[in-house]
């Protein structure tokens, strides 16, 4: 059998997808992924506490909740689903071939990747107790930050380029100060940039230092820092940690059979469009937008790639 389209991913896009294609009459089937020590089915959301930016929740939704709502909503159109990777793909004939994780292949006329990307973090034990538990440790200022967790306290970003300082002067608003932690004694970020930071009186720095652990039990109570020359270790107080160095989107699998950007995130080459370099093939949310990374952004991508692959699978001939 051969599917019509295919989803890979579960995350707002994917979902949001699904719900379009499954109206569309496609009878998508959406490849959720795996549980792993790094991700698991529902995306960055499922490690997310409280989501007060989605529309339609006035008193604000739990990250998983919400991601549970999306998928049964998915699933009331008939979405079939399958808990499984997707470890390879071949794109270079038609139609698509997909190798899930369980060994199966399947065919499919025309592909949805949705597949997301992961936040850089520091990788320390406390960094990843406290980010999981909403413990005030976070990797998305503009999703967090206003949160009533962190407004009226000090709290440090860690990062040098242009996503640390956006996400410090968004900080900026809600907190009492803001220390934005550099491993070296210049930053990254764009001219333009560093001086709006520099210049932005609740903003500190804290040269030539990184993050050796993050202080806390259920809260996060501060952080350890140590000088990159001396090796000092010395203690930080802050009331939140925003860790902004970056995002790896989800590619690996695709073996570079779809151009990518100059940052790895799959390149859509129309503006406001959602196809890939790959004919039929599509993507939606973070695996392919370096900039905006929300959850809303995300399902709005989800929406549009359905449209576009219903209108590439109908002019084929294919519906």
């Amino acid at each position: 059998m051969t599917e019509k389209l295919a989803i890979i991913g579960s995350g707002p896009a994917a979902w949001t997808a699904a719900i379009y294609a499954a109206r569309a009459n496609l009878n998508p089937v959406v490849y959720e992924g795996e549980p792993s020590r790094a991700m698991v089915p529902g995306g960055q959301l499922m490690f997310t506490t409280e989501v007060e930016n989605y529309p339609g929740f006035p008193s604000g939704i739990q990250g998983p909740d919400l991601m549970e709502l999306l998928r049964k909503q998915a699933e009331n159109f008939q979405t079939r689903v399958q808990a499984a990777d997707i470890t390879s793909v071949q794109f270079g004939s038609h139609p698509f071939l997909l190798k899930s994780s369980e060994g199966k292949e399947v065919e499919a006329l025309a592909v949805i990747i949705a597949t997301g990307a992961m936040a850089n973090w520091l990788n320390l034990p406390n960094e990843q107790r406290l980010a999981h538990s909403g413990g005030g440790v976070s990797a998305c200022a503009i999703c967090d930050g206003g949160l009533p967790a962190y407004r009226d306290k000090v709290l440090a970003v860690v990062g040098g380029g242009d996503s640390a300082i956006e996400e410090s002067l968004y900080l900026t608003k809600f907190a009492s100060k803001v220390i934005l932690i550099h491993r070296r004694d210049s930053l990254r970020a764009s001219p333009i940039m560093q001086e709006r930071a520099k210049t932005n009186p609740k903003i500190e720095f804290k040269w030539n230092s990184i993050v050796t652990d993050v202080l806390g039990d259920k809260v996060i109570s501060g952080l350890t820092l140590q000088d990159t020359k001396t090796k000092e270790e010395t203690t930080l107080d802050c009331g939140g940690l925003f860790v902004a160095i970056g995002h790896t989107p989800n590619v690996a699998f695709l073996d570079d059979q779809i151009t990518l950007d100059e940052k790895g995130f799959i390149a859509t080459p129309t503006p406001w469009r959602t196809a890939t370099s790959v004919e039929g093939v599509f993507a939606a949310g973070d695996v392919m937008d370096p900039y905006f990374k929300q959850a809303i952004t995300a399902a709005g991508t989800g929406c549009m790639s359905a449209l576009e692959a219903e209108r590439w699978i109908t002019f084929k001939g294919f519906a």
